[in-house]
Parts: structure tokens; sequence; C-alpha cells
């Protein structure tokens, strides 16, 4: 009965470690790769009938191969990761008196018009009227989910 559970065990983790790797390559940035690897891992142990956590001697190996699981997939992240910088969080109360460029016309009284700034896209509005695409702008505040921007004069 033991061995079937310690076998179910397995199967879940490595289950569950595959979903890991899998929602990371699909939405990088969460780093869940280092802990799905050492489900997978561990999990492989588990149906290959080694019982990690019955003995002094399993825990040991255990945390060993989870410990090199986890620097060997951070080694391998930063490989294909080389220049990535870290995240940057900008929040619209940042974005005040910064330029950016209209992307899709900007209109009074609609959040539809798109203006880059500070490398991300915003949903803005104008309320001095239309301002096309290509146009550089100035954020002037910013309302709730969006931003108010100007037209630079030059």
């Amino acid at each position: 009965m033991a061995e079937q559970f310690s076998l179910t065990i397995g199967w879940i983790m490595i289950i569950i470690g595959t979903a890991f790797m899998v929602i990371e390559t699909t939405s990088p940035g969460f780093f869940i790769a280092v802990p799905g690897t050492v489900l997978i891992i561990l999990g492989v142990l588990f149906v290959l009938g080694v019982d990690v956590f019955s003995s002094p001697a399993g825990i040991v190996l255990g945390v060993l191969i989870a410990l090199a699981a986890s620097l060997g997939t951070i080694w391998i992240y930063r490989r294909i990761n080389p220049d990535e910088a870290f995240p940057v969080t900008i929040s619209r109360d940042s974005l005040l008196g910064r330029e950016g460029i209209v992307t899709r016309k900007v209109i009074p009284d609609s959040i539809e018009g798109k203006v880059q700034v500070a490398g991300q896209e915003w949903s803005a509005r104008s309320e001095t009227g239309e301002i096309a695409a290509g146009v550089r702008v100035k954020v002037v505040k910013s309302e709730g989910v969006h931003i108010v921007v100007e037209e630079v004069r030059a």
C-alpha cells in the first residue's frame, strides 16, 4: 500500500512540476521553473521507488538533488536570458510629466486612444481635442485606469 502511495505521489509531483514548467515557458517571469524542476526530479525518484522522506539519508539525498536541480535551473535560466534587466514597475502616477508617442488616435471623453510612454502602451484621452497617431505628447495627469495627455508644442 505504501508503495502505491509513493508511486501516486511521484506522478502528482511530476504533473505539477511539468505544469510549472509550462506556465514558466508561456509566461516568463514567475520564476517557477526552479520548483518545477525540483518537483519533477523528486517525483521521478518516488516513481523509481526511492522513498526520500523515510530515512535521514533519503532526506539528505532529496535536499542535495533539489539543491542541484535549483542551481542547474538557475544557471540555464541565466544562459537563456543573459542580458535581461530586472523588471521595472511603472505606475500611472509616475508618468506625470513624461513624454511619449501616440500609437492610436487620442480623443477627448474616450480612453480608446493609446500612447507609448516609458516603454509601455497606455490607454489615454486628451482634454484639448484630437491628437493623431505619431504625435509627441506629454502626460498631464492620470485618472482611473488611463492617462490624460496633451500635445507637445515645438
